[in-house]
């Protein structure tokens, strides 16, 4: 066999199975998701989001806002997976 002939054979095993794996393809039923019933899942209001947002907006002013403090920190300690920090620390002579 030369190197013409197997070329040439290869060139036919490569188109036949080619066909094959398209007429595979194109005979595959796709399965639609049902969407008569879906319906739209509104996600639970998280306020530690909304006061982000808040200070956000304040823009400058949040550095020096009480409550932009508090949810910077509240956020900080969710990210980092830590227990929050108390509100009022414990003193001494308790």
């Amino acid at each position: 066999m030369d190197g013409k002939m197997l070329a040439r054979l290869g060139a036919v095993v490569f188109v036949s199975l080619a066909i094959t794996a398209t007429a595979i393809e194109m005979a595959r039923k796709e399965t639609v998701p049902d969407t008569e019933h879906a319906r739209a899942v509104e996600p639970a209001r998280d306020p530690l989001r909304d006061g982000q947002r808040r200070c956000q907006q304040l823009g400058q002013a949040a550095a020096s806002d009480a409550a932009c403090l508090r949810v910077w920190a509240e956020s900080r300690d969710r990210f980092l997976g830590r227990a929050p920090a108390p509100a009022i620390p414990p003193t001494k002579g308790q």
